[in-house]
């Protein structure tokens, strides 16, 4: 394989090419970091490799968003043609979700590392991150409503992706509410994170609906796009640690306004809403991995795509956990450890195949603009 020089011209074709799936990238590695500090052995060393992982993902951030900005001031015309492409649109969607790894990762990792200000730091791209994903959840959608060109037959869970990043922000919020004081401010960042979760989790369950009618009519969706299967994993698993970790804050937020009693109903109902999303989530996983294995007896060709075998696993392995954490259920932590492992597994894999492509220059490329020369 002969060594790529990435020269100037190089450099301008990566800028031409560059394709939002690429935070996908960050998105997995933003959910390893967080999961390592859960394991229970060597604490300290879990802690460094997580924080460091962290420090990774917010180079990588500010290079890809460079990099995509980049393209959209240098090739106008050629970036706007993602909203027509029925693909790589949807992929715009890893852009906040990337963001909120990296904002958990600053009250995580953060607060040890700078003090205080990681909390103010968080806060500012918790609104940036809920921004991005509200204006996603409207914009990709309608684009594909209006612009688009779709059919049941080559419909695939990637539709999840515009939408999910509105629960991964109220995640991001119920986090977020662990670390600021209970006043009216954090009742409003409760009550919205609330509503961004039924932004998403509604509309992402009727897609997971219309896809069980379309494997049903037209089977497994091809090799190419097997990986595909293991993203419903994710707005059920964000659904359940979403619960989660609002219904924990909702006692102490809502005893401002005198609802501390709704408070307990939110925590404790989120306890047995995750519990029946994460049943439903293992019925998802065993389809995916089905499906992965039925593929994998051919060659299974490696894309960016292949990255949804980790923050799908990882929000689902979070909510495990955080259960876990909740109910101090012994059976429930070797779940959630059992689930980390492999995700780690996964993560190497996907990482060193992702370092390889990318050394190589061959991951670039970008179907929209393909599309767009050849009409043009």
């Amino acid at each position: 394989m002969q060594k790529p020089l990435y020269q100037l011209q190089q450099v301008q074709d990566i800028i031409r090419h560059f394709t939002p799936n690429w935070f996908t990238a960050i998105m997995g590695t933003g959910v390893v970091a967080l999961i390592l500090p859960e394991f229970p052995v060597a604490e300290s060393l879990t802690w460094l490799l997580g924080s460091t992982l962290w420090l990774l993902n917010i180079v990588l951030f500010v290079l890809f968003s460079t990099l995509y900005i980049l393209r959209w001031t240098l090739y106008t015309n050629e970036a706007k043609q993602i909203f027509k492409h029925p693909v790589m649109s949807l992929f715009l969607g890893a852009i906040p979700m990337a963001l909120a790894t990296i904002l958990n990762g600053f009250l995580k990792f953060g607060i040890p590392l700078i003090g205080d200000v990681a909390v103010q730091i968080a806060q500012v791209l918790w609104y940036i991150d809920v921004f991005l994903a509200v204006a996603i959840a409207w914009i990709v959608p309608f684009c594909m409503y209006n612009r688009q060109q779709h059919q049941l037959n080559t419909m695939t869970a990637v539709w999840l992706l515009p939408i999910v990043a509105c629960e991964v922000a109220a995640t991001s919020g119920g986090l977020l509410l662990g670390h600021i004081e209970a006043t009216q401010h954090a009742v409003a960042i409760l009550f919205g994170s609330y509503m961004l979760w039924g932004i998403s989790v509604l509309p992402a369950f009727a897609i997971l609906t219309i896809l069980m009618l379309r494997l049903a009519l037209h089977q497994l969706p091809s090799k190419e796009l097997a990986i595909s299967s293991w993203l419903a994993l994710g707005p059920i698993g964000t659904g359940a640690l979403a619960l989660l970790v609002l219904g924990e804050q909702a006692p102490h937020v809502l005893q401002v306004i005198g609802m501390e009693s709704l408070g307990i109903f939110a925590q404790q109902g989120g306890l047995i809403a995750s519990l029946i999303l994460i049943g439903f989530g293992l019925w998802w996983l065993g389809i995916a991995v089905l499906t992965t294995l039925k593929h994998a007896q051919q060659d299974l060709p490696f894309n960016l795509g292949w990255w949804g075998l980790t923050f799908p696993l990882g929000v689902f392995t979070l909510a495990i956990l955080n259960l876990a954490h909740q109910t101090d259920l012994h059976f429930i932590f070797i779940f959630g450890y059992g689930f980390a492992t492999i995700l780690i597994l996964l993560w190497m894999l996907v990482a060193s195949k992702t370092f390889k492509g990318f050394y190589a220059g061959h991951l670039f490329f970008s179907p929209c603009l393909k599309t767009y020369l050849e009409n043009k």
